[in-house]
């Protein structure tokens, strides 16, 4: 099993899947960084050469994942309650903060449905 960026990631998928597996990094990304380091889209993560291997984890060293990205994403959520934005206070309030309707929907968001006392069906 292949290790990058300190993730283990599938060895019978293609590589350009297998990175996705690596916080931070989507499909667009994967394809990039396999451009720069010039190893094909359609190798699989066991057939990659040693070299391949050091090429693609010099490109994923220039980029932001996993843990450093994690911090990032929650002191930025942090800020933002701090202050006292609207997004922030969404956020404190476990709503969703993108403008999405909440009267019969955003049950992801809210948890499952609370009953309310004395309310008759």
């Amino acid at each position: 099993m292949a290790r990058f960026a300190g993730v283990d990631i599938p060895n019978e998928k293609r590589i350009v899947i297998s990175l996705t597996y690596v916080y931070g990094i989507g499909l667009k990304t994967s394809q990039h960084v396999l451009a720069a380091a010039g190893v094909s889209e359609d190798v699989r993560t066991k057939d990659l050469t040693t070299d391949q291997e050091d090429a693609i984890r010099r490109e994923l060293d220039s980029l932001k994942l996993e843990g450093d990205l994690r911090r990032e994403v929650n002191l930025n959520i942090k800020r933002l309650m701090e202050i006292g934005s609207y997004r922030g206070m969404r956020h404190r309030r476990g709503l969703p903060t993108r403008g999405q309707n909440t009267k019969n929907n955003a049950r992801t968001r809210k948890g499952p449905a609370k009953s309310i006392a004395g309310k008759k069906k």
